[in-house]
């Protein structure tokens, strides 16, 4: 996982050196098949397919990082982070990470033997978009309807049914999902996010027949000198709280930190 971790640090590193435009939001994809991120050829094309019919993104630019080539997308979040924010239970708005980032999300939580990842205030769905690319049942529960309209359709367009849910995960019935071995991510970082997190993770529990029931918390370098905990990237008190063991942690580029020197640490862990 520090492999993947290294590789998308320093490739973020460097697209910000090189990158000249004035987008609201960017991001990239290699245009060939990567052996060190395990993205075959039909998967790399999906990848790129999602970013392409991703009413997002309104232009794309190749380029070329270390001599390999890459596609920059860019285009303008505004309209949708307004939207995401307009429910009274929306507890974060919507921020991307990169589609790189949810690949790697995915495929850490398939290496460690999961087989099903429901992704909790999923946004445009891309981490669960990715987990079903790489053959793990997936679901998307986001709150906002737009959002979730839009999900629908990337999944008609891409012909991957990565199963887009409009509900409240906080009240969501978790026993209409399939008993397997599962893992939740988790949207917004611990200073606007804690209260869906535990909320979430309480609900969840009460299934007993998921399986294994892990959870990725998503982390924060940039508040922990101001935030009442700063132990696991601010999630420290909510892991005690409920009972967690943190399996591990790995850091990877997201929206919020493009301008950073540092990334988003994810944080999973499990039930003890």
């Amino acid at each position: 996982m520090e492999t993947y971790s290294d590789i998308l640090c320093h490739l973020k590193h460097e697209f910000v050196k090189l990158y000249k435009g004035n987008s609201h939001t960017t991001e990239i994809l290699p245009n060939l098949p990567d052996e060190l991120l395990q993205i075959e050829s039909k998967q790399l094309l999906l990848l790129h397919e999602f970013l392409d019919a991703n009413p997002i993104y309104s232009n794309h630019i190749s380029t070329k990082i270390s001599d390999k080539g890459y596609t920059i997308f860019e285009g303008d979040l505004n309209n949708y982070w307004i939207d995401s924010i307009k429910h009274d239970t929306s507890y974060a708005p919507f921020y991307p990470t990169w589609m790189l980032s949810a690949w790697v999300l995915a495929l850490t939580a398939q290496n460690l033997g999961f087989e099903q990842i429901i992704d909790i205030g999923s946004g445009d769905g891309r981490i669960a978009y990715c987990g079903k690319v790489l053959g793990l049942d997936s679901i998307s529960i986001e709150i906002d309807e737009n959002l979730v309209n839009m999900q629908e359709d990337l999944s008609l367009k891409t012909g991957v049914k990565f199963n887009p849910v409009c509900s409240d995960a906080t009240n969501y019935d978790f026993k209409k999902i399939p008993s397997k071995k599962s893992i939740f991510t988790i949207g917004g970082v611990p200073e606007i996010g804690e209260v869906l997190a535990e909320s979430v993770i309480q609900n969840a529990l009460k299934s007993s027949h998921i399986e294994n029931s892990s959870f990725v918390l998503t982390g924060s370098h940039s508040h922990r000198e101001f935030s009442r905990d700063k132990t696991h990237f601010g999630w420290g008190t909510s892991i005690k709280k409920l009972e967690l063991t943190v399996v591990s942690t790995i850091s990877l580029p997201t929206y919020w930190t493009m301008d950073q020197d540092f990334e988003t640490p994810y944080v999973f862990t499990k039930k003890e």
